[in-house]
């Protein structure tokens, strides 16, 4: 990417946000446009940050057996009455509604319907069984308290996955496979989230557990205890029952030596059971020959949630603890290598491009900084609200065909020959 065909300029952060500094970064930069409360646009690199998450969440589930879909996310306000969950979404205002002279429709803030309508068609028997769907698309909640920029909006994108099973026992497999699956996708991703004891809520259904990220700007509060990693959410305490609940369904029986934090919920997974199958119609025919519910389970992860975090855990700080920009995982980062020559330099204009076009041949994603801008140190200083975990500078102190490459993170720096980089990152 040639950073000149971006319209970004040099930018002078000012009053950054204390709770969530990256974000603001983000705005302030133009990486992220807001909209109105809770809607934002994605400029080019936390677009490819959000596809490098979403490409980690697809391989891992495809591993694990889930097969991928697509549903619309205008959907028809009938199937929302069937489960009888719409006027419930309506009347606490989450939905938002759309009234034509087609009929009325709704967009999804979840799908377990749409899922469902959709499963029922081709799981007309034991035979087709188990079978976890999974899709990846825009979600809209019409949040009163939408905060945290991309931590919670108004429209985010989201994973969810349904599963469709033959029994509670079948159920409980598939929600272990899943619950590998997330815990795989958070440690490739980089987030250390753990299993966090949960109550259902409006979703219904028997156990939950929600991935958390132990973090300073959560809004969740849990009980964790570091040493044994047993972790619930607070909200279960208000359940009558919390301690048969807590004991019946995840073992927990002492909550004494728990510790309150706070953490950021990255994801959940539910056992439905036969809720929504009751009310739906959900059935198929058994190996007996009877009709039999589905024993339903689902599953999300917060993609937008979840680039908000790795933006917010890359915070880049100087020694005195003052916000400098950040630096995002090797991982997930979409460029690993900012280029920055002189550009009142020709020659160092030419090797920098000379550079910028053979790692492209080599299918390695850079930026090249050839903004007319005269000061390296403005570009430098650019280069740590991009993200990029290297750069290279060509400046007049460097000799002809050597670069001085830096670990933006750390701070190290060696020169070295522009083929020596390119082997380098080409590995």
């Amino acid at each position: 990417m040639k950073l000149s065909q971006t319209g970004m300029g040099t930018t002078k952060l000012n009053n950054l946000d204390e709770m969530y500094p990256v974000q603001d970064i983000l705005l302030q930069t133009g990486q992220l446009v807001q909209y109105g409360a809770g809607i934002f646009a994605y400029h080019n690199i936390p677009l490819l940050v959000k596809r490098n998450v979403e490409k980690i969440v697809i391989e891992k589930l495809n591993k694990y057996g889930c097969i991928e879909v697509l549903l619309p996310t205008l959907q028809p306000e009938k199937l929302w009455k069937d489960s009888g969950r719409y006027n419930h979404y309506v009347e606490e205002g989450v939905m938002f509604t759309v009234a034509t002279d087609k009929g009325n429709f709704c967009l999804g803030p979840t799908a377990e319907e749409a899922m469902l309508a959709f499963a029922r068609e081709k799981l007309k028997s034991y035979k087709n069984l188990p079978v976890t769907f999974y899709q990846i698309g825009e979600k809209y909640r019409n949040e009163i308290r939408a905060r945290g920029y991309l931590l919670r909006g108004k429209s985010f994108p989201m994973m969810d996955a349904y599963s469709f099973n033959l029994s509670p026992e079948d159920l409980d497999k598939t929600y272990q496979n899943i619950k590998k699956a997330y815990l795989e996708i958070f440690e490739t991703i980089g987030l250390k989230a753990i299993p966090v004891a949960a109550d259902n809520g409006s979703m219904g259904g028997k156990k939950s557990e929600e991935f958390m990220l132990l973090s300073a700007i959560g809004e969740d509060t849990i009980l964790y205890d570091e040493t044994t990693k047993t972790a619930l959410n607070t909200e279960i305490l208000e359940r009558e029952n919390y301690e048969e609940y807590l004991k019946t369904e995840y073992g927990i029986t002492n909550i004494e030596k728990l510790e309150k934090r706070k953490a950021i919920e990255l994801g959940h997974i539910f056992q439905l059971g036969t809720k929504y199958s009751e009310t739906m119609n959900g059935t198929y025919i058994a190996q007996d020959g009877k009709e039999a519910l589905y024993y339903m389970g689902c599953y999300g992860i917060g993609i937008s949630r979840t680039v908000a975090t790795i933006y917010e855990e890359s915070v880049l700080k100087d020694e005195n603890g003052k916000v400098q920009g950040y630096v995002l995982p090797e991982s997930i980062a979409p460029y690993k290598l900012q280029i920055i020559p002189k550009m009142d330099n020709e020659e160092k204009v030419e090797q920098a491009n000379i550079l910028y076009n053979k790692l492209y041949e080599k299918g390695i994603s850079a930026i090249l900084d050839d903004r007319n801008i005269n000061s390296l140190g403005v570009k430098i200083k650019d280069c740590k609200i991009l993200g990029t975990p290297y750069m290279a500078v060509l400046g007049d102190k460097v000799e002809t065909g050597k670069v001085e490459l830096e670990n933006v993170r750390t701070g190290q720096k060696e020169i070295i020959s522009i083929e020596e980089l390119i082997n380098r990152f080409s590995k």
